[in-house]
């Protein structure tokens, strides 16, 4: 507030602009995954088999017609077929489903010929688009030691690590990093275009113990990221073998804007830590420093783990769309991809919420349920 940023009590709710809390799915102490949250209640049920430690090999076309999946044994063994009644529903996660798209004949034709696959459908769009948050991380040493570094100490942490499994309460429970905030650089912005995500702990920090392994140094970071990145990626085959690894090119940087709002985001964030009421807290700057902010993005910028786009959404007119508004394959009968890659555009904020709100509408889809009324919700 010092530097003249609001606060927002949710950043998920009517403001979305502001400094805030950050939000997580936690219940009793454990992080609540969908797999928690959805899959595991749902094993109970008797048409629910869950199949692990499987290598999906394909989906098994008919003519353009999915009508199931080729898998083997994780580490090998033999090909199985699993036949499909209604529909096939790819959710391999951004990476995974579009190459399993490609590995099936689903997919750019010139790019599938050279690794010997056939193209049932030519699709352009699959594996391009892809997307994800960058962000570097601007930190300050710390006037004497925070609460984190000292519970860091074996005995604590050993002691925490318990509370935390049993009772679901204390440290080990708590994230290190609980501030968020999502700003825009420009007034006539119609939605913040960066975040700022704070982490109170040094990235060094690791379990210490008197006369065996000497206390860290404490310090923060605050982490300004661009929400709306110009760049785009794309992911190929790297061969026809569904074991190997898909090649992914994110190709960060490559639009000059991203490397233009990650430097207004550091002088940012070094204006607010510059504020008054930090006096009493910040030490000296660990980094940049004196280092060039180009020179400085280049070398620490990383990701903050939120991909998406491999196989967009997108009208009819869009040539590079792969699936159409109710997440079915564009060309394909049967066949339905559900998971982030399907976000036509990168969201201006952390992607694992909407993606479970677009799963939900999914199964409304399935299942032939009505659409929710649209709620109005104040700009």
């Amino acid at each position: 507030e010092a530097a003249g940023y609001s606060r927002t009590a949710d950043y998920n709710g009517v403001q979305n602009e502001g400094l805030g809390t950050l939000q997580s799915t936690i219940r009793n102490g454990k992080r609540c995954s969908a797999a928690v949250a959805y899959l595991r209640p749902a094993m109970k049920r008797p048409n629910l088999t869950v199949l692990t430690k499987k290598l999906v090999h394909k989906v098994v076309l008919e003519g353009n017609k999915a009508v199931g999946v080729e898998y083997s044994p994780d580490g090998g063994g033999p090909l199985i077929t699993v036949s499909a009644e209604r529909e096939v529903i790819v959710s391999g996660g951004v990476i995974n489903s579009p190459q399993l798209l490609m590995l099936s004949g689903i997919g750019p034709a010139d790019h599938l010929k050279e690794h010997g696959i056939g193209a049932s459908i030519d699709l352009q769009g699959v594996g391009q688009n892809l997307q994800d948050h960058l962000s570097v991380g601007v930190e300050y040493e710390r006037i004497g030691d925070g609460p984190f570094v000292d519970t860091l100490r074996w005995d604590r942490l050993l002691m925490s690590m318990a509370q935390a499994y049993f009772f679901g309460t204390g440290f080990a429970t708590e994230m290190p990093g609980p501030l968020t905030g999502y700003i825009k650089t420009k007034e006539d912005l119609p939605q913040p275009d960066l975040q700022l995500l704070a982490r109170f702990i040094p990235p060094e920090s690791q379990p210490w113990f008197p006369g065996y392994k000497p206390k860290p140094k404490d310090a923060f970071m605050v982490r300004p990221v661009v929400l709306h990145p110009k760049s785009r990626g794309e992911l190929k085959l790297a061969s026809a073998n569904p074991a190997d690894h898909a090649l992914i090119y994110q190709k960060f940087l490559s639009e000059p804007e991203d490397r233009a709002l990650l430097r207004e985001g550091i002088d940012i964030v070094k204006e607010i830590a510059g504020q008054k009421p930090l006096d009493a807290f910040r030490g000296p700057e660990i980094q940049p420093a004196d280092e060039s902010l180009d020179d400085f993005i280049k070398r620490t910028a990383w990701t903050v783990h939120h991909p998406l786009g491999t196989c967009k959404m997108g009208p009819d007119g869009d040539d590079t769309a792969v699936v159409d508004p109710e997440m079915r394959v564009r060309g394909a009968e049967n066949l339905r991809v559900i998971d982030a890659s399907i976000f036509p555009d990168m969201l201006g904020g952390n992607i694992n919420a909407p993606t479970i709100a677009f799963a939900d509408r999914a199964a409304d889809l399935l299942m032939g349920n009505a659409p929710l009324e649209p709620m109005g919700v104040a700009a």
